[in-house]
C-alpha cells in the first residue's frame, strides 16, 4: 500500500488506524465515482465525542428501561485476547452462538489394560454431550471413533472425563477444571484402544452396557463420545444395526456378541411413529447402514421435529409428559444427582480475528436482555406495518426475534464508548452502531470533521451534549434547560 515504516509503526496503537485509513477510503470512494454526502461522515468510536455522548445516552436508555443486564453469563470467548469475542472480533462464525449440552457421565465400570496403566485407582467417566436428557432411559451402549484421539482429562472434582481435547479445552473455561482455562491431561488413547468398555449408563434399564465403535462421530462437534438410544436417534439405530449384523466388523474392532446383544427400549410414544421411532424411519426410508448419511438426516429430521412436541413419556419419573416439557425435568434430576453436568461449545466453530479457535467461557459482562417478552412483542408489533422488498426478508426479521435472547454487549479493553455507567467496560463494536443510522441525520449538524474535533453547522460544542439534548432530539421530549438552546434542537429534532 506505499505506507512507511515510521507510520506503520504508529499502528500499534488502534487510535491511528482511525486516524489515518478514513480519509484514504473517502478519497478512494470518490476516484470509483461514488456520489454521497461526505459531510455526514463520522467514526464510531469514544475518539469521536459527539459520537461517544450519543452512544453513552443510548445505554443510558436502555439501562432506564430495564433492557440491560449485568451478570456471569455463557459467552463466546478469546483466550488469547481474554475477552468475549464478539462478531465485529471474529475471522469466523460470525453470528454463533454458545450451545448448551447435558454432559453425561457414562461410567467405566472395569478399565481395560492399556487403561490401568495411567488411569488405575480413578474414577473415569466417559462423557457424552446431549441435546436430548430426556432420551438417557433408552441407553444401549455409547459411542467412539475408533480413528479418533482422546483424553483423560482430571477435573476438580478428582474424576476423570474421556472426551476430545477441544471440549475439555471448553470445560476448562467452565470451571470444570482445577484451574481456569488449564486442563490436566492425564492419558491419551485411540477410540478403538478404549473400545469394548463395560459401562453403566445414567438412567439406563441396563445395569451394563458398552462402548462400541460408530464411523461417522465428528471429533469437532461435542466432545466425541455420542451416547446410544437406538429407540428414538436413527443413527445410533444404524450403527447398532451394522455391528449386529457384520461379524467381520465386529471382529475388526474385538467387539463380542454379547457387546451388541441389547434391543431398543421403548421411551417415547410418538404418534405416527410408534414407540420406536427411529426403527419405523429407518424401515420407511429403506436405510441399509450408517453411511446412509443423507437418508438418516431425514429420518433425524422427522423423529426429532415430531416426538419433541408430540412425544409422550413411557417411562422415568415423568411417564405422559410431553417431550418438550420433560426434557428440563430430566435434565435437573440428573444434575442434582451428579450423573451429568451442563457444557457449553460454539454451535459452529469460530475464529478470532488474533486467529485463535474461539470457546465458551462463563464471564461477567453487560448484555442486552433480547429475551424480554414485552420487547419482542413491541418489534413483532412494529413489524406488522414494516415494509420489505420481499416476504422473506420480512420471515428473517420474524425469525431473528423468536430466536435472539440475551446478547453480550461489554468487553474489556479495545476502541469504543466506555459503558456510561460501569466504566470497567467497552461497549463492543456491533452494539454500539445497533441505532447509528438515526446519528447520520443530524451528524453535519453537530460534528464539523469526520472525528468531531471541530464543531459543525449549528455550532454545538460536544460538551454542551447531555441525555436531556437526546431525549429532546430523538424521544421528543419537553425541553429541559441545559446547555444548548432549545431553537437549536429543534432544528435537529
Amino acid at each position: 500500500m506505499g505506507i512507511g515504516q515510521e507510520i506503520i509503526r504508529k499502528f500499534e496503537k488502534p487510535e491511528e488506524w482511525c486516524y489515518y485509513f478514513p480519509p484514504i477510503g473517502r478519497d478512494d470512494l470518490k476516484k470509483f465515482g461514488v456520489y454521497v454526502d461526505f459531510d455526514r461522515s463520522f467514526i464510531t468510536t469514544s475518539l469521536n465525542p459527539y459520537y461517544d455522548s450519543f452512544i453513552r445516552w443510548q445505554f443510558n436508555t436502555l439501562k432506564e428501561r430495564g433492557y440491560l443486564k449485568f451478570g456471569r453469563r455463557p459467552s463466546i470467548f478469546s483466550p488469547k485476547d481474554k475477552q468475549m469475542c464478539a462478531d465485529h472480533d471474529r475471522a469466523e462464525g460470525e453470528g454463533v452462538v454458545p450451545q448448551e449440552y447435558t454432559l453425561i457421565k457414562i461410567e467405566v465400570i472395569e478399565q481395560n489394560a492399556i487403561m490401568k496403566e495411567k488411569l488405575e485407582g480413578k474414577r473415569v467417566f466417559l462423557v457424552a454431550a446431549t441435546l436430548r436428557p430426556e432420551t438417557m432411559y433408552g441407553q444401549t451402549n455409547c459411542y467412539l471413533l475408533p480413528e479418533g484421539e482422546y483424553g483423560a482429562f482430571e477435573m476438580k472434582n478428582g474424576e476423570v472425563y474421556i472426551c476430545s481435547d477441544r471440549s475439555a479445552r471448553n470445560m476448562a473455561f467452565q470451571g470444570l477444571t482445577h484451574e481456569e482455562g488449564e486442563v490436566k491431561k492425564l492419558a491419551t488413547f485411540k477410540g478403538q484402544d478404549i473400545l469394548g468398555l463395560p459401562l453403566k449408563a445414567p438412567l439406563s434399564k441396563y445395569e451394563k452396557v458398552y462402548s462400541l465403535p460408530m464411523m461417522t462421530i465428528s471429533m469437532d462437534k461435542g466432545t466425541g463420545v455420542v451416547t446410544s438410544v437406538p429407540s428414538d436417534a436413527p443413527d445410533d439405530w444404524a450403527a447398532l444395526s451394522d455391528l449386529k449384523n457384520k461379524k467381520p466388523l465386529r471382529e475388526k474392532f474385538g467387539i463380542t456378541d454379547e457387546m451388541v446383544a441389547f434391543d431398543p427400549v421403548e421411551i417415547i410414544n410418538i404418534p405416527g411413529f410408534g414407540n420406536l421411532s427411529a426403527l419405523k424411519a429407518c424401515e420407511d426410508l429403506k436405510i441399509k447402514g450408517q453411511n446412509d448419511k443423507a437418508l438418516l438426516a431425514q429420518a433425524k429430521d422427522l423423529c426429532y421435529k415430531k416426538g419433541f412436541y408430540e412425544g409422550k413419556m413411557l417411562v422415568g419419573k415423568y411417564v405422559g409428559a410431553i417431550v418438550k416439557d420433560a426434557k428440563d425435568l430430566v435434565k435437573k434430576d440428573l444434575l442434582e444427582t451428579g450423573e451429568a453436568a451442563t457444557y457449553y461449545e460454539p454451535a459452529e466453530k469460530v475464529v478470532a480475528r488474533s486467529g485463535e479457535d474461539c470457546v465458551v467461557s462463563f464471564i461477567d459482562q453487560w448484555y442486552l436482555n433480547y429475551a424480554d417478552e414485552k420487547w419482542k412483542q413491541a418489534v413483532r408489533d412494529h413489524l406488522k406495518n414494516f415494509k420489505t422488498n420481499t416476504p422473506n426478508v420480512h420471515k428473517e426479521f420474524e425469525l431473528t426475534v423468536d430466536w435472539i435472547h440475551e446478547w453480550g454487549c461489554s468487553r474489556s479493553f479495545g476502541l469504543g464508548t466506555k459503558i456510561p455507567f460501569d466504566e470497567r467496560y467497552l461497549i463492543e463494536s456491533l452494539s454500539d452502531s445497533t441505532i447509528y443510522m438515526a446519528y447520520y441525520t443530524i451528524a453535519h449538524m453537530l460534528q464539523g470533521d469526520i472525528n468531531g474535533r471541530t464543531p459543525g453547522l449549528l455550532g454545538i460544542k460536544a460538551s454542551d451534549l447531555s441525555d436531556e439534548v437526546w431525549n429532546y432530539v430523538f424521544l421528543r421530549r419537553d425541553y429541559k434547560q441545559c446547555h444548548v438552546p432549545e431553537y437549536k434542537l429543534k432544528q435537529m429534532r
